[in-house]
């Protein structure tokens, strides 16, 4: 009997959540993504420490101020981790656009634009890989223009179908809707106990994928920050599957049988045909409590790795600089 990740596998485009390299080679996902946090983590590994060290060496011989130093090589440190990424996959590697850039669309394209070209120099082309931004209105307006010039997007932090419907909008190639943040914020409000057909992240990601299928809507669902293998199941047949390590790991040793959940031909969970503009945006979002806080929150952790991550490069530059 082939294990349940092999038989996600034939059904949904399985994508590691993660930046360990190791881990990618491994388990031999299709595609690869990242955030900060996860960026973080894998820095602070020694088996990562040669990638660590080139950006720093790389850091230190740029001009400008400190600050714009920290910065470029923050992004550099993700392009090593990017492109190493890139050379395991055989499909996309996501690279996440400042958090702190959430609601600057000028800025986000800016960086987008940078972070496609420093791929570029390396000899990875466009295709191989996604923008992630995250899912403000903001954001959108940003995925919408570089959609237009060919460089796709993944749109992220998304918990809502009014983020869904604006992601549609916008034409982002991808949709990261996450999960377990839905069950947490559920779970914290006293709610549940929930099986994994009630999770309300579960129910959310299977609406927003029967909107997506009925109306025709070309950008890919990957549902993406679960909390058991209970929910991925529960996701069979989804377009993509973002999963981290511990749960590919669950998944690969259980020879149960796994049953496909979604399936494009059926959309009865499909909500009523959304228009959006700005206002409507916003007020949909802000009437959504759950999505408003867990957006604000997830810039906010972001963040703060993000603001770890500086932290670590300014204090290396600085001894790069005195030694």
């Amino acid at each position: 009997m082939p294990s349940k990740l092999d038989q996600l596998r034939a059904m949904t485009v399985v994508v590691s959540d993660t930046g360990d390299i190791e881990t990618v080679r491994r388990l031999k996902p299709q595609d690869c993504t990242t955030n900060p946090t996860l960026l973080l983590k894998a820095a602070e590994m020694p088996a990562y420490a040669h990638l660590v060290d080139e950006a720093i060496d790389w850091g230190k011989r740029q001009g400008g101020s400190h600050d714009g130093a920290v910065m470029a090589t923050c992004d550099r440190l993700a392009l090593n981790f990017g492109a190493e990424l890139a050379s395991i996959v055989p499909g996309r590697v996501s690279t996440e656009v400042d958090a702190d850039l959430s609601f600057d669309t000028k800025a986000t394209i800016a960086k987008a634009h940078s972070f496609i070209k420093a791929y570029e120099d390396r000899g990875v082309g466009r295709e191989r890989i996604l923008i992630k931004i995250a899912s403000t209105w903001e954001g959108l307006r940003a995925a919408e223009v570089l959609q237009k010039e060919g460089i796709d997007c993944n749109l992220t932090l998304l918990f809502s179908l009014a983020q869904a419907v604006g992601a549609a909008d916008a034409g982002a190639f991808l949709i990261s809707p996450f999960v377990g943040r839905i069950l947490d914020w559920h779970v914290k409000a006293g709610e549940g106990p929930f099986t994994p057909d009630t999770d309300p992240g579960v129910v959310s990601v299977r609406q927003i994928y029967a909107y997506y299928k009925k109306y025709g809507i070309k950008t890919v669902v990957m549902g993406a920050s679960f909390r058991n293998t209970g929910e991925i199941e529960a996701l069979a047949g989804c377009d993509r599957l973002t999963i981290g390590p511990a749960l590919l790991d669950q998944l690969a040793a259980d020879e149960g049988t796994l049953v496909r959940q979604l399936d494009p031909s059926n959309t009865e969970a499909a909500p009523a045909k959304v228009e959006l503009d700005e206002k409507a945006f916003r007020f949909m979002l802000n009437e959504d409590q759950m999505a408003t806080e867990k957006l604000s929150d997830g810039i906010r952790l972001f963040v703060k790795d993000l603001r770890t991550l500086r932290s670590m490069v300014a204090k290396r530059l600085e001894g790069a600089e005195a030694a």
